[in-house]
Parts: C-alpha cells; sequence; structure tokens
C-alpha cells in the first residue's frame, strides 16, 4: 500500500516508516503536521494516512480536523487514527460519517506491531478497526439507551464488536459462540433497531451509526 504519515514526533514517525518499509508499504510522504498531510495527500492521494491527533501549532485536535477534510476531499483515502487521546466531537464526526476505510487506536493499549499492521491492512482494504476503548469512550457521555435498551447484553456485547470493525466469523472467535449464534444476534439487532426493512442501505453501518450516534 501507499501510505502517508503525519506525527510530530520525530522518534515515532520515522520508526513507523522504518516499520512499513520492512512490510514492503511505500510510504509516500511522512510529515509532522496536518496542513502538510493535506498538501502531501492532495499531490498525490495514497490509499492510507495514519494520522495523530494533536500536532502543531495548536496541539489540540489539528490530527483529526486534517483526517475530516481528506475524508470529504478525497473519499476513497482510508483513515487510521493512532493517537494517545480520543476527541470526542471530530472522532464521533470521523466515525459516523462513514465506517469504510476507517480506524482509531490509541497508542498505549497497541501491544504488538501485529495489531497495528492488521488494523492497517484492514483500513486499506476499506474495512473498519476501532480500539474497544475508543469506542467505550465516544458511548460514555450517552445517557439515553432507546432504542438501545431493547437489546439483550449478548446483542450489545456483539453490536460493539460490529463498532469495532469485525465480521461475523471475528466476532464469534472473540465471543467464543458459534458464527450462527452471531447471525440470529445480528438480525435480531436489525429488528429492534427497526433495520430490517432498509432496503439500498447496508443494516450494518446504520446499526453501528445508530450505536455510536446514541
Amino acid at each position: 500500500m501507499r501510505v502517508m504519515l503525519a506525527e510530530d514526533s520525530t522518534l515515532l514517525r520515522e520508526g513507523l516508516v522504518r516499520l512499513l518499509a520492512e512490510e514492503d508499504h511505500e510510504v509516500a510522504a511522512a510529515v509532522g503536521d496536518g496542513d502538510a498531510l493535506i498538501a502531501a495527500v492532495a499531490g498525490s492521494p495514497p490509499d492510507v494516512v495514519v494520522v495523530d491527533v494533536r500536532m502543531p501549532p495548536t496541539h489540540t485536535d489539528e490530527g483529526l480536523r486534517a483526517a475530516l477534510e481528506i475524508r470529504r476531499r478525497w473519499p476513497g483515502v482510508g483513515v487510521l487514527v493512532l493517537s494517545q487521546y480520543v476527541e470526542k466531537r471530530y472522532a464521533t464526526e470521523l466515525i459516523t460519517a462513514d465506517t469504510t476505510g476507517v480506524g482509531y487506536l490509541l497508542k498505549d493499549r497497541v501491544a504488538q506491531v501485529e495489531e497495528f499492521l492488521d488494523a492497517l491492512d484492514r483500513v486499506g482494504a476499506g474495512g473498519a478497526a476501532f480500539d474497544p476503548e475508543v469506542v467505550r469512550r465516544l458511548l460514555a457521555h450517552s445517557t439515553h439507551a432507546d432504542p438501545l435498551s431493547r437489546l439483550t447484553p449478548r446483542e450489545r456485547d456483539v453490536l460493539d464488536h460490529m463498532a469495532q470493525g469485525h465480521t461475523n466469523a471475528s466476532i464469534a472467535a472473540h465471543l467464543h459462540v458459534s458464527q450462527s449464534a452471531v447471525e440470529k444476534h445480528v438480525n435480531a439487532i436489525f429488528d429492534k433497531l427497526d433495520l430490517s426493512h432498509a432496503a439500498g442501505y447496508s443494516r450494518r453501518v446504520l446499526a453501528v451509526l445508530r450505536y455510536l450516534g446514541s
């Protein structure tokens, strides 16, 4: 894949460049702020950008705002946020706008290099990759649960994994149940969220958006 990086820590940025090169990915640009990333993408859009949240000049939310701009102007470019922080406002906007080719990982929770590389591959292939902690924090401010209150604890577990970008097979493995059981739970979720007859739309995406936007 062609990858562009935006990370203001020189040490981490160079480490990511070497890691991706060792995995035979092409690092088309490695920059230290959001504006430079947007300029690089404008010159030759990559397959995926990896971006931190807090970068110069204000070290608040420059990375996420750059990610949203990239998604708006180049929707085919995957975006993987890699940060220590969950900035709720822009993170929710990024995730709920379109879950295709989007990921959000917390740096201090990536225990193995393979986790990062797997998330990068999933985002590059048009999938999703969300740290469960990111999902939890985005949902922490929600106090109303309707219609999610109709879901059983197991159905909420399944929907939580769906929001992280897992397939039915992956959810089955994580929850130690059969894939057919997961499929039944997914169908029940669609019914309880009134998505059974959402013709022309991905019910899975709609369920996740309903979950993240609750």
